[in-house]
């Protein structure tokens, strides 16, 4: 079993993992430590570090014209990777995505890692949504994670993308992948989904995350299908905290992801976002709960802007 699969807490408590952001280009690592430091108390397996690619943004001159210029706004995933695994002795996940990223620059950052000691991966395809046409080459760059996945599990059995044999790869990488309860937006169906998690999981990947979701029958209709599938490896619930009264519209529309119709009742007669965010805590409280009394002995924390809304959520149910 993968380590970040160990429940640290033993049966008696779930396992926790946080996924954080890192900070923007230009500011400070401990931006990323202060959101830690509120959640290292609760011993978490691993702490994921999201991946972004580079995107095209207008920008003005001095004359007035715009100029079309690339912008990385949060770089550095692999360094902010290996500081927190340093610092808190924490393992690490990366995100590794294909889109934006070149099938070398996949490779250069599979050896950095390796270097690292850094063991455990997350694989994902990444949004396609703002890249130019030659970011999407077949020749230069992969198409599904599927793809991305077959990378490493060719830098596993100790080879480079051109074939020759990579020296000291003693530790191949253990990695998750992505599931989507209520079905990935470019799956034509459900059934569809299942058949690609499948090939994930007969491909190596040795535990699923779910995209977040709100109203947990979802989520255990989900289990249900993929374990009649014969996908039997960890399916790990995420979990997002609601913290602002827009996220009622640009949640589904972003992510996909349903607001049952009581969280949507109770978000509309909020009079403030403080309210909101209680809101969105005591419904994190219940679903985590409620997972917990049906076997679920591991949780997936998205903490983008809601790091002090996880911080009551796990303190509750800790």
């Amino acid at each position: 079993m993968s380590q970040i699969l160990q429940n640290p807490h033993g049966p008696e408590r779930p396992r926790f993992s946080f996924e954080i952001l890192p900070p923007l280009k230009g500011n400070s690592v401990f931006k990323v430590f202060n959101i830690i430091d509120k959640l290292k108390d609760f011993n978490p397996s691993n702490i994921n570090i999201t991946s972004h690619h580079s995107e095209y943004v207008y920008k003005e001159q001095p004359d007035g014209s715009l100029r079309r210029v690339s912008v990385r706004k949060r770089p550095g995933t692999v360094a902010i990777a290996a500081a927190i695994q340093n610092k808190y002795g924490i393992p690490a996940v990366p995100h590794i995505i294909c889109k934006g990223f070149s099938k070398e620059e996949t490779e250069y950052a599979l050896l950095d890692l390796n270097f690292l000691g850094i063991q455990n991966l997350f694989l994902l395809r990444g949004d396609c949504k703002s890249l130019e046409t030659m970011q999407q080459n077949p020749e230069l760059y992969h198409e599904h994670a599927t793809d991305l996945q077959a990378q490493v599990n060719l830098f596993n059995k100790g080879f480079s993308l051109d074939g020759t044999k990579i020296q000291g790869i003693e530790t191949p990488f253990t990695y998750g992948m992505a599931c989507y309860p209520e079905k990935h937006e470019e799956a034509p169906n459900m059934a569809s989904d299942i058949y690609w998690a499948k090939k994930k999981v007969d491909n190596g990947a040795s535990y699923l995350v779910t995209q977040m979701f709100f109203d947990n029958q979802k989520y255990f209709d989900f289990v249900k299908r993929c374990r009649e599938a014969g996908i039997n490896v960890p399916i790990i619930p995420g979990i997002k905290p609601i913290v602002f009264a827009n996220q009622i519209n640009v949640l589904p529309r972003v992510f996909r992801s349903d607001i049952p119709e009581p969280l949507a009742e109770a978000l509309l007669a909020c009079r403030s976002e403080e309210d909101v965010r209680q809101v969105g805590v005591e419904w994190g409280i219940a679903q985590c709960r409620e997972l917990i009394e049906n076997g679920v002995d591991s949780l997936h924390f998205y903490t983008f802007m809601a790091s002090d809304s996880v911080r009551k959520i796990a303190e509750a149910i800790y």
